[in-house]
C-alpha cells in the first residue's frame, strides 16, 4: 500500500471535511480550514490517499500569516492542521503531507513556516524554536515554532507573527 500526496480540489470537500470531523473533538477545530477558506487565508491543502483505493488518509492546510522583519513585511504561512485518520498513523503519512508541503511553499517563495506543535516531532523538518523565537505571537512559547523556507533571513529585529482571524476561534473555544 503506497500513499499519494495531491492537492484537494472542491470534489474533495467531504474526504476533507470526513479527516477533520474524524480527529478533531472541538467543532473549531474541525471548522478552521473551512473558514480559511471562506476568508480568503487558505495558500494550500494536501491530501494523502491511497494509492490504489484513492481512499483519503489525512491531510495538511497551510495559511497565510502575517510576519515582520527589520519593519518589512516579509512572505510567512502557518502550517496547520495536520490530521491524519487513526489508521492511518504511524505509517508516515503525516511527515509525507509536511515534507510536501514545505516543498511547495519554498517552491512558492514564502519565507517563513511557522508551526505550533511537538518540537520533538517537528524539529525533524528543521523547524526550531530559536527561529521563532523573538516574534511577537499570541502562540509564542516552547511550542511555536519556525522554519526558514528560502536562504537568508533580511536582517532587523523581529516583529509580529500572526496568525489568520480563523486561529482565534481556537483559543476562544478551548
Amino acid at each position: 500500500m503506497s500513499t499519494v500526496i495531491q492537492p484537494a480540489r472542491p470534489i474533495d470537500a467531504a474526504d476533507i471535511d470526513h479527516v477533520l470531523t474524524t480527529c478533531f473533538a472541538r467543532p473549531s477545530e474541525a471548522m478552521l480550514v473551512k473558514q480559511l477558506a471562506i476568508d480568503g487565508d487558505l495558500v494550500l491543502v494536501l491530501l494523502a490517499r491511497d494509492e490504489d483505493s484513492n481512499a483519503v488518509e489525512g491531510l495538511v492546510a497551510v495559511s497565510r500569516m502575517e510576519a515582520s522583519i527589520g519593519g518589512d513585511s516579509v512572505p510567512a504561512v502557518a502550517l496547520a492542521p495536520v490530521a491524519v485518520l487513526p489508521e492511518h498513523r504511524r505509517t508516515g503519512v503525516a511527515e509525507a503531507l509536511i515534507a510536501a508541503a514545505i516543498e511547495r511553499m519554498r517552491a512558492a517563495g514564502a519565507l517563513l513556516m511557522f508551526v505550533l506543535g511537538e518540537p520533538g516531532f517537528y524539529e525533524r523538518f528543521g523547524f526550531e524554536t530559536a527561529t521563532a523565537e523573538g516574534f511577537d505571537s499570541l502562540y509564542a512559547g516552547p511550542f511555536f515554532m519556525a522554519l526558514e523556507l528560502q536562504d537568508g533571513l533580511p536582517c532587523g529585529a523581529k516583529g509580529e507573527a500572526r496568525h489568520a482571524e480563523a486561529f482565534a476561534a481556537l483559543s476562544e473555544d478551548a
